[in-house]
């Protein structure tokens, strides 16, 4: 059974490595797939980061990972209209990730620290 999956269907490569970097490669995108993954879901707790994402770009971010299936917003509340983000299972599938980023970086970065969980 032969594969129906042209040049086309990627945007630079098949490799899946480039595949992924095609979505997830800026460092901000990864730090807000960690805010999600840590507990964070609005807006203004991604501004909150240690990081000081600015608005434009986190605004820019979370529209890409929205259009791409990582992320879903859930209206929280109506007067006025505000969202919280929610990770779908895509973007849950990231925590080995970035665990081994974490598990990466604390070997290479002494004193780098993990970030507590939101409550």
């Amino acid at each position: 059974m032969t594969n129906n999956i042209t040049r086309q269907d990627f945007e630079r490569s098949f490799c899946p490595v480039a595949c992924a970097l095609d979505e997830l490669g800026d460092k901000w995108t990864l730090l807000i797939i960690r805010d999600l993954l840590l507990g964070k879901k609005r807006y203004q707790e991604f501004l909150a980061s240690p990081e000081r994402i600015a608005t434009n770009i986190l605004a820019d971010r979370l529209k890409k990972l929205e259009s791409a299936g990582f992320v879903r917003q859930q209206i929280y509340q109506q007067k006025p209209v505000r969202c919280q983000y929610i990770l779908t299972q895509k973007g849950k599938d990231l925590r080995p990730v970035l665990q081994a980023l974490v598990t990466w970086g604390k070997i290479y970065y002494p004193g780098s620290r993990v970030l507590d969980a939101v409550e």
